[in-house]
Parts: structure tokens; sequence; C-alpha cells
């Protein structure tokens, strides 16, 4: 396993990160027992750090797969918080949920621009106080948007960008993935660490996968890469890829095999442009929102592309 920097944290973290969203009762629902044993594994493999948030509901597997080994997994945590009382609820859900007494990186959730980082500063003031009691190593934003990235390099206290990049660009909300390689390499350079999200475009990729991963390992500004995981199979496939490697025949035909499906995240606005695009006419609009008929959705993932929300997934 490959691991890297990030940027100028001291954080030193393996090149795959494992994404704990979609084992998460947000997508693939699995058993307690199920993900923390994949959780396991993983680091068994190398895999030295997971990414979750307080959204996913998640904490709990990962407890159960850092005991005994804490100071080996580097966690990476989110929230919404914006206030002082917020962000210190957040805080101590985590750290209780996850039964450990610090956080290595604690960001705030899906940030837009300077407006929404400014939106949250109270909550940043309390994670830089808490960074310097030592519950916390470093302090992040995870984002969508190019103007996050940019805004950021306002703010020396944020030191790690979680950001969405994959060759197609898809949930970029505010310019395309040319921008956002633009701006991830000034953030590069001004010393703050990159780990990127939805390399396969929230599985809307999936059917290009190998290009898709080879698109941001070349990158030497993307430190890691956060791959969402849910079955053995998947992270000896992955690892393989990540060491340049091919995993056997019977793990590909394990992961070509999964059965998976369509998911519509619960803000969908029911804006109807990924119902105009389906050609296979497995969409439709049902009090307000977008259900898939899953006896016609082949999985293409072309709906995904026009989802301006992102809001689409394959699992």
């Amino acid at each position: 396993m490959d691991y890297r920097y990030l940027g100028n944290t001291g954080l030193l973290v393996s090149r795959l990160c494992f994404g704990s969203l979609t084992m998460s009762p947000l997508q693939a629902k699995l058993p307690i027992e199920e993900g923390a044993e994949l959780l396991k594994e993983a680091f068994d493999r190398g895999i030295n750090f997971v990414d979750t948030a307080e959204l996913y509901n998640n904490y709990e597997y990962i407890r159960h797969a850092v005991k005994g080994r804490r100071n080996k997994v580097i966690v990476s945590a989110k929230s919404y918080a914006y206030s002082k009382e917020t962000a210190e609820a957040s805080l101590s859900k985590a750290m209780k949920e996850l039964n450990t007494d610090y956080i290595d990186i604690f960001s705030l959730h899906e940030q837009e621009s300077d407006h929404t980082i400014r939106g949250h500063q109270e909550a940043l003031e309390y994670f830089m106080k808490a960074k310097e009691k030592g519950y916390i190593r470093g302090i992040g934003i995870s984002t969508h948007n190019i103007a996050a990235v940019e805004a950021s390099l306002k703010y020396p206290e944020i030191q790690i960008l979680h950001p969405i990049i994959n060759k197609a660009g898809l949930g970029i909300v505010d310019g395309t993935i040319e921008e956002m390689l633009k701006a991830i390499e000034k953030a590069v350079k001004a010393g703050k660490g990159i780990y990127s999200m939805k390399a396969l475009g929230g599985g809307n990729l999936i059917h290009s996968a190998k290009e898709c991963f080879g698109f941001v390992l070349n990158n030497q500004n993307i430190h890691s890469v956060a791959v969402g995981m849910q079955s053995k199979a998947e992270i000896i496939n992955n690892i393989a890829v990540f060491e340049g490697l091919e995993a056997s025949e019977e793990i590909q035909k394990q992961i070509n095999n999964k059965k998976r499906r369509l998911l519509i995240d619960y803000w969908c606005s029911g804006c109807g442009k990924c119902i105009e695009k389906c050609q296979q006419k497995a969409l439709q609009i049902v009090d307000g929102k977008t259900q898939v008929n899953s006896d016609r959705c082949v999985l293409c993932g072309y709906c995904g592309a026009y989802c301006s929300e992102f809001c689409i997934k394959i699992i």
C-alpha cells in the first residue's frame, strides 16, 4: 500500500481511503458486525484511513473495527455544525460513539463558498480550540464546489480538503473538472491535504472503473482517494488497482456479479431532468420525488449526469 502525507498536517494516510457511506444505514444498511468486519479486513490489508460523517450514522461500525488499533487508523469525521454549541455536540458525539479521546480529522460538511464557511465560523473557531487541546489533529471541509476550495485558501486553519473529483466532473456544482483540478493545485501549493471523493461518480461511472481510478491516481495533487466498499471482493480488487495490479479473475467475477441498484437520495427535488433522459422509462415522479422501477432500470448511470443535486447513485 502506498502512503502519502496529507499536505502539511503530518498525517500519513493510505492512498486508498475507506469511504464508509455506502455500508451505512443511508445506503446498503449492512449489519453492524458485517460492516465492522469489512473495515477490519481493509485495515489488515494496509488501509489506515476511513472517512465518515455524523450524517452517515455509522460510528458504531468504526468503533468495533478500530478497537485495539485506534492509534494505527486515521479517522475523518464531518458535521454540519455552525455554532459553538452544535460543534461541541458533534465532536462529543463522535468521540463518545467511536469510543476515542480524539478525532484525527474533523471537517465542516458540504461547504459551498466563502459565504458558507463564514456562516460556520463559530463552529470553525470551536474546532480550532479543540485542536489546541488535542481533541482534533486536523481541520477540514468537504465540498462539491470549486468556490469552497478557492475560499479555503483564505483560511490557514482549514488544513484538509475533501472535494468531489472524477473524470466526468459528475457532482461538481459550479464548474468543470478542469477548473476543480486547478483549484486543488493551488490548495496543495498552500500546504493543504487533499483526499478526494466520488471517483466513480457515485457509482454512475462504474462501467469505466479502471479509467476512473487511473484518472485520480495519476494526479499527484490527490493524496488519498475515498472509495465506498461493501464487500471483501471490492476491498481486494481496489487495493490491487491502487497498487497497479489486477485482482484475480474470481474476485473480478464476484464484483461483476454483485447485484446493484439505483438509489435516489432523500433530497431529490423532483425536477424531472433524469426522467427526460432515461431511455428505459425506469424513472417516474411519485409524491414529488423520483422513484425507480427496478424491473426496467439497466443501471447505465446516464441519468446521474443530469441530476444537478447529485442525488442519483448506483450502489
